[in-house]
């Protein structure tokens, strides 16, 4: 079963404690095709500029990503600057110049609309009602969204949000949208806009999948080595999207799996800077770290 994204593709100048790199690969769409492309075939909607490099439309292709949907417009690509501190978790802005991406609109192409399987990247949220009055196949929906779009456009947000699968969210998100500090009233608030799952992502603490019948917590995995945070949302995203698709199982039991392995992939995108780390991953890897989780989370119950 194939996935589609859409979201931005972009050029990324990041500055870690670790190290600086400069119009590097970036963008939501990237990062997720990248990581689900590690469990299936990934087809992409975005838009990048003639400034875009030729290196980076052949990386992607070399992944298996089909760019049929990559739209390419005169003027330059979307460009992202930002910093981190000791605190990975917070990224500081530094420049954001949308250029082509300002008047995106995505268009399926006809292979696309069949896909399965649809992930929204935190694009406008009217963008994101576009592509679902497109992808007409779309047995799962999921949608991932930012504070931007909670603060400038909610009525239009809370629209998309009632007419997806799986909502994922970062902790803040999730407590700003529904207007409290508590996460499970949070998650009870945004599960009766009708999705079947809230996804809260809370950064190197794991995440949290609520539904209204079940709670399950899976933890960050431990890395000692962290180089660029950049991405890792959507890494994680995308990891737990190509294990549905490669899975064919929507069930409950099949996403908590999803979870742990969205979590293995971002524990890889970060060890390197922009996608360096996807691109390079194995599937012996992925297992490996797989089976680390299962170690570490684990327990037994002991009768009194």
């Amino acid at each position: 079963m194939s996935v589609l994204v859409v979201g931005s593709v972009a050029l990324d100048t990041v500055e870690t404690p670790f190290g600086t790199v400069k119009d590097v690969l970036g963008g939501s769409a990237t990062y997720f095709s990248l990581a689900a492309s590690t469990f299936t075939k990934v087809s992409l909607v975005a838009v990048v500029g003639t400034d875009f490099p030729s290196r980076y439309v052949r990386l992607l292709e070399s992944a298996g990503v089909d760019l049929t949907g990559l739209q390419v417009r005169d003027g330059e690509t979307f460009r992202w600057s930002g910093r981190y501190d000791f605190d990975l978790n917070l990224a500081h802005t530094i420049s954001t110049e949308l250029n082509v991406f300002s008047s995106f609109h995505p268009v399926l192409p006809e292979s696309y609309r069949d896909c399965e399987l649809v992930f929204l990247g935190n694009i406008d949220p009217e963008l994101q009602q576009e592509v679902l009055r497109q992808a007409t196949g779309a047995r799962l929906t999921i949608m991932d969204t930012m504070n931007f779009w909670i603060e400038g456009k909610r009525e239009e947000l809370t629209n998309t949000m009632s007419s997806v699968d799986v909502i994922m969210m970062n902790e803040a998100e999730a407590r700003e949208y529904a207007g409290t500090y508590n996460l499970l009233q949070a998650a009870r608030k945004i599960l009766a806009l009708g999705p079947r799952i809230l996804v809260v992502k809370k950064g190197e603490y794991g995440c949290v999948m609520f539904s209204d019948s079940s709670y399950f917590v899976a933890p960050a995995y431990p890395l000692e080595n962290v180089k660029d945070p950049t991405g890792a949302g959507d890494s994680f995203a995308g990891g737990f999207a190509g294990y549905l698709a490669y899975a064919r199982d929507f069930s409950l039991p099949s996403m908590r799996k999803a979870i742990v392995y969205g979590s293995v992939i971002a524990s890889f995108a970060v060890e390197d800077f922009s996608v360096g780390r996807l691109v390079s991953l194995s599937s012996e890897e992925i297992t490996a770290r797989y089976r680390e989780f299962q170690e570490f989370t684990y327990f037994e119950h002991l009768a009194r």
